[in-house]
């Protein structure tokens, strides 16, 4: 598979990437919407856009493709998520009408417990390696393409290990990242400053960054799929995961982690298994949304748009001072509900038929006062007085994001995350960063999301996709820590209720509520801010201002934390359309 690395040239043919200028209103996007007849592909950075076309081309599905970009995804973004990160995703499966979640979220270790926590002083999931759990994403991956996908290992590895070992132009969005974390904490750890600091200085936009231990890790694994393929193309991905997990590969994670003191041991990496299950929905208006379950934070994207239908409002002016109030009202609520029920359902009794009801929705809309913010101040395990009230925007935690529509209608959406930004240590020699997803977890025996051996941690990642029956299938979705949900839910209603085309509605400003508990340990709160990027209308700060909201302009020295890709195809005309968010270096392709 062959890649143009050269970022110029590719922003010369597809346009240029652009950011929004602060303080002006935009009434056009700036780019078109995608149009093409045969597949789609949008992602968060445009070399994975580039391999997951490359696979479709060479034959391969929408799920295929979907694997390569997320595996090129952990080499060219590795700042925010890895390899042996999480990759929570959702399929639908175009021959039989299926649709189905892989959570690709790894456990935590058999010895962990909110107690082992307390006892030695933690009020919080410390940084370091006990925050790290089981990692998920390698068997999702491989469940993904032994269940749904037509090609090997080594085939949709291809472009990521080509990537790795020959290099990539570094963007200012990595260049950036790492920089912020050139500190102490992050230059004690000399892997990771070999392989993220060469030459002992933090990369500059346009430096080549190679990865070539983790192109050697990706070689060996499918060096030794083709060792198995006699077996045929399942079994020889099984055998990949079996390497992963409990081979040669696994027994050096788990040594290190002993080393370094952490809890992981070879019983929890041989136990691991993902989870398959059908996706939750949620009908609005004629299409139904669907996302992943509660051990991650999709289904709030369902409770708020029940609120809004439960409304009957469809005369809103879009980003009025009137339509953030109440979107924004409505998604505190579901916050609540988020910090109260949401967790791993097979360890936590988690009430989904009673939040995703009517009756649910209907109570939530009475709490909402058109004319004054609600402080949502009962939040467990969010006390802390240091916590509290402080800024938010300086958190460098962020995720990546791809989704994918073949000519047969097959569909992904996916969500891979976990990178170096989380400190979490590199297993030194093969460029792994075991997952740090422990972060999101409490150490509240009483919290949903506690921590309890062999228990998943509430995740951030969610995936979704729109269908309209048998119209089309829309997979779409955003890094963006506690940022996805709003993001995602913004695009979704000026597409649904405005009327806007795909690129149009992903480059409209947005808003955002941090009015809740971060979900990354310490679990910060920030009562009543509402935050607003440049193109709003004066009046509507001051408005929102006078309601009560805490009303704080985007910080422009922050890289956004989301960035929306979406891919539509029509079922009847077979007409795809793309966008990708042009906030980051995302970019859509269709053919």
């Amino acid at each position: 598979i062959m890649l143009s690395h050269n970022e110029q040239a590719f922003s010369e043919h597809f346009g240029p990437l652009k950011r929004p200028t602060p303080g002006v209103k935009r009434d056009l996007a700036y780019r078109p919407t995608l149009l093409g007849t045969n597949f789609g592909a949008s992602t968060t950075h445009y070399l994975a856009t580039l391999a997951a076309t490359d696979i479709l081309k060479a034959g391969g599905n929408a799920i295929d493709a979907g694997v390569a970009a997320g595996l090129v995804l952990g080499i060219v973004e590795s700042h925010i998520t890895c390899f042996s990160g999480v990759a929570p995703m959702l399929i639908y499966r175009a021959s039989d009408k299926s649709f189905h979640t892989i959570d690709g979220l790894g456990v935590w270790p058999a010895s962990a417990s909110c107690e082992y926590f307390t006892s030695r002083g933690h009020k919080n999931i410390p940084p370091g390696i006990l925050q790290t759990i089981t990692p998920g994403a390698p068997a999702a991956w491989i469940r993904a393409l032994a269940d749904f996908g037509t090609l090997s290992f080594g085939e949709v590895a291809s472009a990521a290990i080509q990537i790795a070992k020959q290099g990539f132009p570094v963007t200012a969005q990595l260049a950036n990242a790492l920089e912020r974390k050139a500190n102490a904490e992050f230059k004690s750890d000399p892997e990771l400053m070999r392989v993220f600091f060469p030459n002992g200085r933090a990369m500059v936009p346009g430096d080549i960054f190679r990865q070539e231990d983790m192109g050697n890790t990706l070689q060996y694994l499918a060096d030794h799929e083709a060792a198995n393929a006699k077996r045929g193309r399942v079994e020889a991905l099984h055998a990949v995961k079996q390497e992963f997990y409990t081979g040669d590969l696994g027994k050096k994670i788990v040594e290190f982690h002993q080393e370094q003191g952490g809890l992981l041991t070879r019983e929890d990496m041989a136990g691991y298994e993902v989870t398959v299950e059908p996706p939750l929905s949620q009908t609005y208006g004629n299409i139904d949304v669907l996302t992943c379950g509660p051990w991650c934070q999709g289904p709030m994207l369902l409770q708020v748009l029940n609120i809004i239908k439960q409304s009957g409002r469809s005369n809103f002016q879009h980003n009025s001072a009137e339509y953030v109030h109440f979107v924004a009202e409505a998604f505190k609520l579901v916050a609540e509900d988020r910090e109260l029920y949401y967790g791993d359902p097979k360890f936590t009794d988690v009430p989904l038929d009673r939040l995703l009801s009517t009756a649910h929705a209907r109570e939530l809309l009475e709490k909402i006062e058109a004319g004054r913010a609600r402080i949502l101040d009962q939040f467990p395990g969010a006390t802390d007085a240091e916590t509290r009230n402080a800024v938010p925007g300086g958190r460098t935690f962020d995720t990546s994001y791809a989704c994918v529509v073949d000519a047969e209608g097959n569909a992904i959406s996916c969500t891979p995350s976990d990178g170096v930004l989380r400190n979490a240590p590199m297993i030194p020699g093969t460029g792994l960063i075991i997952s740090a997803r422990g972060l999101q977890s409490r150490v509240d025996p009483a919290h949903p999301s506690s921590v309890q051996p062999r228990k998943r941690p509430r995740l951030t990642p969610n995936p979704a996709m729109i269908v309209k029956d048998d119209e089309y299938v829309m997979p779409f979705g955003t890094p963006g820590a506690d940022y996805q949900v709003q993001a995602m839910l913004q695009v979704l209603l000026n597409i649904q209720g405005f009327g806007m085309e795909l690129q149009e509605a992903i480059e409209a400003p947005r808003f955002f509520s941090c009015s809740f508990p971060d979900s990354f340990s310490p679990h910060a709160y920030y009562p009543g801010v509402l935050q607003l990027e440049s193109g709003f209308e004066q009046d509507v700060y001051v408005e929102l201002a006078n309601r009560g909201h805490k009303v704080q302009p985007w910080p422009e020295s922050v890289w956004p934390q989301a960035g929306v890709c979406v891919v539509k195809r029509d079922v009847r005309t077979g007409l795809v359309s793309a966008g990708a968010d042009c906030r980051k270096v995302s970019y859509a392709i269709v053919s």
